[in-house]
């Protein structure tokens, strides 16, 4: 398994509208379109200039004891699933699938020691 790269950042917000103006007025990122089947008045992407999306913004409430802040969950960008898979059953980590059927996307959700959940990404033809 290899980490590519980060692919994404979630952070969860209160207000949508003043974190949206931040990245946009502050970092002059930009605001991209809703995503498919991804409710636009819940969830909007932060987009560098290259169009490639760094912050994923959910106006979601906490989710509870295990809440990490408004941190959600760092994505990450890897190649060679099935060795990640392999690896976290032989290490005994407990861990949860799922694959987005319409982009071919296969990610694996795991929760490192200080509560923070990762996002694994597994892109087609990176599986």
């Amino acid at each position: 398994m290899t980490v590519n790269g980060l692919d994404h950042v979630n952070i969860r917000t209160v207000s949508m509208s003043e974190t949206v103006r931040f990245f946009t007025d502050v970092l002059e990122l930009t605001a991209g379109p809703p995503i498919s089947g991804l409710d636009p008045a819940r969830y909007t992407w932060i987009y560098d200039g290259t169009g490639r999306a760094l912050f994923h913004l959910d106006s979601a409430p906490a989710r509870g004891s295990g809440d990490t802040g408004p941190l959600d969950h760092v994505a990450l960008d890897c190649s060679g699933h099935d060795a990640m898979t392999a690896r976290l059953d032989r290490l005994g980590i407990a861990y949860r699938c799922n694959h987005v059927v319409a982009s071919d996307l296969k990610q694996v959700f795991v929760t490192e020691p200080n509560g923070i959940l990762l996002e694994l990404n597994f892109r087609s033809g990176r599986h």
